[in-house]
């Protein structure tokens, strides 16, 4: 997973927009900054939901990352997942 998020300039990303954000000379900017850092961890995070599925990670042991239950996890990841991730 790590090598390709690499590749996919996340974390590249996710480092300018940190930057952006702890350097905006201006309120909005640093607005736009976290917003746009919010939307990049999410994408990280459903990337690493994906890669845990694809390892046989549980929904339970998924859930348990949350403090959510089986049904918390998938009712907040499953329908974002591929479809063949999601039927596991």
């Amino acid at each position: 997973m790590v090598d390709t998020m690499i590749r996919k300039g996340t974390f590249k990303q996710l480092r300018r927009s940190l930057d952006t954000l702890a350097t905006a000379p201006h309120a909005l900017e640093a607005v736009r900054a976290a917003r746009q850092l919010r939307e990049e961890a999410e994408a990280l995070e459903l990337e690493a939901v994906i890669d845990a599925r694809r390892h046989r990670a549980t929904w339970s042991e998924i859930g348990a990352v949350y403090g959510a239950s089986k049904q918390g996890a998938q009712q907040r990841f499953r329908a974002a997942l591929p479809a063949e991730d999601s039927m596991h």
